[in-house]
């Protein structure tokens, strides 16, 4: 009996709130992608906060979780509002520039470039095994 009610209160609810589906089937789906989208938001920021103290991309992991559950969830939409007030050079809104992403994207290409350089060229085996993977 718990479970129609709880079933019956969920559907009535993404009627009210959801993209005003017109029927129940609609919202019966949307409510499977909307806990789909909200499963795997958790599981992505749960798994950036366990890379904190890892070397690697934790809070870029995080910022990615929180965008997935931005769509369903106010604290996690607020959390990221915040991140970009902390972060420079990301206006509030979250759009990034053009130039900003062109200029990133060339610095990472001419870093790839000097490695590929040095591995060639000097017998650098710290590098060597980090593009080769030796």
């Amino acid at each position: 009996m718990a479970f129609e009610d709880l079933n019956e209160a969920a559907i009535e609810a993404e009627l009210a709130t959801g993209e005003k589906e017109e029927t129940i089937e609609e919202a019966k789906a949307n409510i499977v992608v909307r806990i789909a989208r909200m499963t795997l938001g958790f599981a992505v920021v749960i798994l950036g906060i366990i890379m904190m103290p890892l070397p690697g991309p934790g809070a870029l992991i995080v910022a990615a979780g929180l965008v997935i559950l931005s769509r369903d969830v106010a604290w996690a939409d607020r959390v990221l509002r915040w991140m970009r007030t902390k972060t420079p050079g990301i206006p509030e809104d979250g759009k990034i520039p053009m130039s900003t992403i062109v200029v990133s994207a060339m610095i990472m290409v001419a870093a790839m470039l000097v490695g590929w350089y040095l591995k060639e060229n000097y017998d650098l085996p710290i590098i060597g095994s980090l593009v080769v993977g030796r």
